[in-house]
């Protein structure tokens, strides 16, 4: 079955990926995973580069190789011994983890924005230089136009190969990829046209692409976000400027790597839109020695568990109209202590929109089910809170992960517009409206199975007495049938000595 994300066809996608991974021999899926989306960065603005260069020569005023030319354009500049026909030509020889590592180093040197970001461990021993070259002229034999425009294909697959690595890495890659299907119903809901847009944990970056994505889709103009991030995590922020970069978005992701609790890179900045996916449940995240902060404004969280410090934050940075999505465990829609005496405070204000169960497995480096809070702080139902127990959709695409599809996305975020705009969304076990009384009739515990009730089953016809006795004889059959089983094992058994 061919597979599908943000509705593109990844057939050619998938083959990329493919035949890139039989290099990875030994190597750990971590590490390998900037060898491979550091080939596929360089391929892109590779190709950038040589659109342009084509544009400038016929111009025919001679500035093909001036770098002004390509900046001005927002393209990268390419030196000569960076660019794809020349590390193509040296796919064969046994320099070419050299030679692609000087091409990085040049490519920086050329372009403030990607000082320090590329991967420059090419030369290293233990990648297989002949594999690495058949892997640079599989690039270099690709006809990508052929299958559409080279950079959307290139910003697609750099796109699938975080999502295979994600798969890879299992309970590691949290940290730097959450499932595009999550990332899209929050987006769905959001519907971050234009404003500023923040993530103070982004990973990889993908928040901001499916948002730009989602203006896209909409005829708007991408140029009208403002993309604000910070990553604690280097080698994660470093890939998360280079996925900006290959989406032709640009963003403010500070000048490295910070802890949001403790560096704040964006104090200042209240956004219109925060989409956020905080590692769950984080336990040493140094609260005992933020206990006088001013973004705490719902009670002091606790040492031991983030989820409320991280909310919090996001509530402090929120613009007078601004809307937030944000990823928790299932743990912060009922945790007592000080972790509800902050949930019940946020409740009071009447800052909590939608609360969206979601089911297990969507994630690579978890199985337990998580929840999505939407917080906004200008709500159109006044004291109101939509609950919606999305835990039976979905589909398994593997033994071990589940996936949402368009359709699955579209209801849910199709009933929360509902519901802004004053409908009727009742639905026995999937939505129910609750207002601050029923809420606190519950203790402010926000699980939506607790006002969803249960989804009404219906009447098949068949009177009771009948259905018993229909069902009891099949019991029975199959309690005979089980019997014979039994036997036959038993003698199978008893034939080669073992008998019971």
């Amino acid at each position: 079955m061919t597979e599908q994300i943000n509705g593109a066809n990844l057939g050619f996608e998938r083959e990329i990926f493919a035949a890139a991974d039989k290099l990875r021999g030994n190597i750990d899926a971590a590490e390998y995973k900037n060898v491979v989306l550091g080939l596929i960065f360089l391929k892109y603005i590779s190709d950038s580069f040589e659109d342009r260069y084509q544009e400038l020569v016929n111009e025919g005023e001679g500035f093909e190789e001036d770098r002004d030319e390509y900046l001005a354009e927002n393209v990268f500049f390419v030196p000569k011994k960076a660019r794809w026909d020349f590390i193509a030509s040296q796919a064969m020889t046994p320099e070419i983890g050299q030679v692609i590592d000087q091409a990085m180093v040049s490519i920086e040197e050329e372009n403030n924005r990607l000082k320090g970001i590329l991967p420059k461990n090419y030369a290293r021993p233990e990648l297989d230089k002949r594999r690495l070259g058949e892997v640079v002229d599989l690039f270099n034999n690709l006809n990508l136009k052929e299958h559409g425009n080279s950079k959307d294909i290139l910003g697609r697959t750099y796109e699938y190969a975080l999502a295979q690595f994600a798969s890879l890495e299992g309970k590691n890659a949290g940290e730097f990829y959450t499932p595009s299907s999550v990332v899209k119903t929050l987006v769905e809901i959001l519907q971050p046209y234009k404003g500023r847009v923040y993530d103070p944990c982004c990973g990889a970056g993908g928040m901001f692409v499916q948002s730009a994505k989602f203006v896209e889709n909409h005829q708007g103009r991408v140029r009208g976000l403002s993309i604000y991030g910070q990553e604690s995590n280097a080698n994660t922020w470093k890939l998360a400027q280079m996925n900006l970069a290959i989406h032709g978005l640009e963003g403010d992701l500070g000048q490295g790597h910070a802890n949001t609790f403790f560096n704040d890179l964006h104090s200042s900045m209240r956004a219109d839109f925060i989409l956020a996916n905080p590692p769950f449940n984080m336990k040493d995240w140094g609260g005992d020695r933020l206990i006088e902060d001013a973004r705490w404004k719902y009670g002091l969280p606790p040492a031991g568990n983030a989820n409320y410090a991280w909310m919090q934050h996001m509530i402090y940075h929120l613009a007078p109209k601004g809307k937030l999505g944000l990823v928790l465990a299932n743990g912060s829609l009922s945790a007592s202590g000080k972790e509800g005496e902050i949930r019940e405070n946020i409740i009071r204000d009447d800052l909590v929109e939608c609360i969206i169960a979601m089911p297990d497995r969507l994630f690579y480096s978890t199985g337990i089910s998580v929840c999505l809070w939407i917080i906004n702080k200008d709500k159109k139902q006044k004291g109101k809170t939509l609950f919606l127990d999305c835990r039976n959709i979905g589909h398994m695409v593997d033994r071990a992960h589940r996936d949402l599809s368009e359709e699955d996305i579209d209801r849910i975020s199709g009933t929360y517009k509902d519901f802004v705009s004053g409908k009727d969304v009742e639905e026995a076990g999937y939505a129910h409206v609750a207002d601050l009384e029923e809420i606190e009739e519950n203790n402010f515990v926000l699980t939506p199975g607790r006002y969803v009730g249960l989804e009404e089953i219906e009447d098949d016809g068949e009177p009771f007495e009948e259905k018993m006795e229909r069902l009891t004889t099949e019991l029975s059959q199959l309690f005979a049938e089980s019997h014979k089983l039994e036997d036959l094992i038993k003698e199978n058994l008893g034939e080669i000595g073992y008998g019971i």
